[in-house]
């Protein structure tokens, strides 16, 4: 029989005791503290506890922001079902609702869970208070940084309210130690709360995740083409050095972005400025268009860069931009064009879709029941996955994107497909970045990149779809001497480092002062 928390303004027999949580809220009742915990593991559960230690002990009233709606209403389902707070307490506030009705249910509202943006909108209009409000709760607290609301609802917060308080939450906050400072310091946080997997008090908890790595051989028909776009690119980038624009030919797309950014802004504070700079923002055009093929390649397959090869050309013969026009009469882009038509003939696909078939092939013969979701960059490719998995035996699959574009779903919609992802309508959702924070989907037993992603926080946000009341497993597709291999590597060596990074900062908040160097 489980041990369950007894404390006032918790329901009797209803949340779990987990010693890892009782530490956490130790230090939270000390200072405003930023709870970095594994997802599933139960942020939210460190959060109800804290609102009842505060509204118990204080008094008061409490928020709750996240950064989507649906999360919201996720936030509050939870809160009720934990808290001997009347629901009829309880509001949630998006932009769903009219400016003169949040303003009235403010002063009836125990707890509030709403998006930032709401808050924010009605600080500035005076129509909201912080005063009375205990304690204030910020999910994916990484976002704390440049213009996202959260460090400005935080000073205020921190100026107006009585008695404040601040918890943070977020799975993954970055791998960069500045990062991580920032949002500390715009969200006045003054401890820093870390369980990670290898804690003995978080192990007892935590479901096993097997992961597999599958390294995929491109047929030599992609290896040609992939062989002369890179040549067609590495000349730009020769071209871009000659230019003294930069000291290394060994360039990412981040640096030509970074590259044309500062070229810009050079261009525009000169009355005068040097033909010379154009030129480099003209061959920086050429390298990015070069770059996007090869990427398309790399990573979506042989229509999609028949796609863009097309897009280009026509934008070439209606001469819109020299840049684009000098691409495609680059020799190696043109034979690259031909051989990629010749491929999409012939049916020459990406071999990620065929390896992608056989695993969700035998994942639904062995697991019929199984709950399914695999992530991809790009909507296209999304698409294509959704075409190719419907023929899968008893797999059901359903694409799921943002709110953006014609094809674009809204966050009802949104809601109704996770709705009955967990009926089993669907069993398979096939997602874009959307599926990795800020929506409140179900527990699967497999997650699969369809490619690996540069970002330990987005890494670790997709993994944690996974192993949460049972063991689960991902699944990485990795294409051989693509930039696939690179964004592995980048991801693995982020997520060491952020992990370095946050204990290094608890030792020192404990006064133990170890360098990172030591973990």
């Amino acid at each position: 029989m489980p041990d369950y928390v007894d404390y006032p303004l918790i329901k009797k027999d209803s949340m779990e005791k987990r010693l890892y949580q009782e530490t956490i809220l130790d230090s939270c009742v000390k200072g405003n503290t930023m709870v970095v915990i594994p997802t599933g593991m139960g942020k939210t559960a460190c959060a109800i506890l804290l609102a009842a230690h505060r509204m118990n002990k204080v008094g008061g009233k409490v928020m709750v922001l996240a950064p989507t709606r649906p999360l919201v209403e996720q936030h509050k389902r939870t809160f009720a079902e934990f808290m001997e707070i009347e629901e009829a307490d309880m509001f949630v506030f998006t932009g769903k609702v009219k400016p003169e009705q949040r303003e009235r249910d403010y002063k009836k509202a125990m707890m509030v869970f709403a998006t930032p943006q709401v808050i924010q909108n009605d600080l500035i209009a005076g129509r909201f208070d912080f005063s009375k409000y205990s304690l204030l709760v910020l999910d994916e607290c990484h976002r704390g940084v440049k213009d996202y609301p959260y460090p400005f609802l935080a000073e205020f917060y921190m100026r107006r309210a009585d008695n404040p308080k601040i918890l943070g939450l977020t799975a993954s906050p970055g791998g960069y130690k500045e990062k991580i400072d920032q949002v500390c310091r715009n969200l006045y946080f003054d401890t820093v709360e870390i369980k990670t997997e290898r804690d003995r008090d978080v192990e007892p908890y935590i479901q096993k995740i097997k992961m597999d790595w599958i390294t995929i051989e491109l047929p030599e028909e992609f290896k040609k083409v992939h062989k002369l776009v890179t040549r067609a690119l590495r000349e730009r980038y020769k071209r871009l050095k000659e230019m003294e624009l930069t000291n290394t030919v060994d360039l990412r797309k981040r640096d030509l972005l970074q590259m044309q950014g500062r070229l810009r802004s050079i261009l525009a504070s000169r009355a005068r400025p040097n033909p010379a700079m154009f030129h480099g923002l003209s061959v920086l055009a050429e390298a990015l268009k070069i770059e996007h093929s090869l990427e398309l390649l790399e990573t979506q397959g042989s229509k999609s860069l028949l796609e863009y090869f097309r897009r280009m050309r026509d934008a070439a013969d209606k001469g819109k931009t020299k840049a684009v026009k000098r691409v495609m009469k680059d020799p190696k882009i043109e034979t690259a064009f031909i051989k990629t038509n010749e491929m999409v003939e012939n049916g020459v696909e990406h071999p990620k879709l065929d390896e992608l078939y056989k695993i969700l092939e035998k994942q639904f013969r062995d697991y019929s029941r199984s709950k399914v979701i695999v992530f991809s960059h790009y909507r296209d490719t999304v698409k294509r996955i959704l075409e190719v998995l419907q023929g899968v035996e008893r797999c059901r699959p359903i694409g799921f994107f943002g709110q953006a574009g014609e094809d674009g779903l809204s966050q009802k919609e949104q809601v109704r497909i996770l709705d009955e992802f967990r009926r089993l309508k669907y069993n398979t959702i096939i997602c874009t970045s959307v599926g990795e924070e800020g929506l409140d989907i179900p527990a699967v037993d497999l997650v699969v990149f369809y490619e690996p992603v540069p970002s330990e926080i987005r890494s670790i946000q997709r993994r944690g779809r996974t192993g949460r009341q049972k063991a689960g497993r991902v699944v990485v597709l990795i294409a051989k001497e693509t930039r696939d291999e690179a964004y592995f590597w980048v991801s693995k060596h982020r997520e060491n480092r952020m992990k370095s990074i946050l204990h290094n900062m608890r030792d020192q908040y404990n006064g133990k002062q170890k360098s990172i160097g030591e973990f």
